[in-house]
């Protein structure tokens, strides 16, 4: 089950709306994330909630009911706490930044969820993925190096790869307009997602439909 959600991207206000931050434009928008206290420590800022009140949030916002608009049930498994993190160490020392806070609580690899974007799929597009390649991400790249293994679950946010432009450059500069509008449809599926992700006792499952799932696009 997940326990720790780590949302990559980069620190400062230069950064807000460019395509690598897309995981922190994600966050923003989840339904709960002003009910939860931000601090600032584990080189980053985190926030912490009891999986109970998560699942009151999410009934009281409708991000995720059961048939009868009740909260969802927490399976008697699932962890007492949930734990959010922004790292704030910039992308390429994103693990830093996770693996202080997963060796504080003991929270171990494969119960975490790296939320982050992704060149290889179009944008308008979720991924659901657990372990794998790294796809030259440089976020990635850190967590395996700080964890020792590439074993955690990735939740993926198509931004589109540039036909003759500099990468770097590319994830650097913010989205345009549209593609902003194709991002809102995307990370409103998302908060979904995400909520049955928390409560869910095999997010393996989830894969089936959300392995690679289109829900918008330019």
């Amino acid at each position: 089950m997940i326990s720790l959600i780590a949302f990559l991207g980069n620190y400062g206000k230069e950064y807000t709306n460019t395509r690598h931050n897309a995981a922190w434009q994600f966050a923003s928008t989840l339904s709960f994330y002003n009910k939860l206290s931000w601090q600032s420590k584990f080189k980053g800022e985190y926030a912490v909630a009891d999986t109970s009140s998560l699942a009151q949030w999410f009934a009281e916002t409708g991000l995720y009911t059961k048939k009868d608009g009740s909260a969802p049930i927490v399976p008697d498994s699932a962890p007492q706490k949930i734990y959010f993190l922004k790292p704030f160490t910039y992308m390429n020392l994103s693990g830093e930044s996770v693996i202080e806070l997963a060796h504080f609580y003991k929270i171990k690899p494969e119960e975490i969820l790296v939320v982050h974007d992704e060149l290889e799929l179009p944008i308008g597009t979720i991924s659901l993925k657990w372990s794998g390649g790294l796809g030259g991400h440089n976020g990635l790249r850190s967590m395996k190096s700080s964890f020792g293994t590439a074993d955690f679950w990735r939740l993926r946010f198509g931004i589109s790869k540039p036909e003759n432009r500099d990468i770097a450059d590319y994830v650097l500069s913010n989205f345009t307009e549209n593609e902003k509008i194709v991002l809102s449809q995307a990370f409103s599926e998302a908060g979904s997602l995400l909520a049955k992700l928390i409560l869910s006792t095999d997010p393996q499952r989830l894969i089936a439909s959300w392995g690679k799932k289109k829900v918008a696009s330019l």
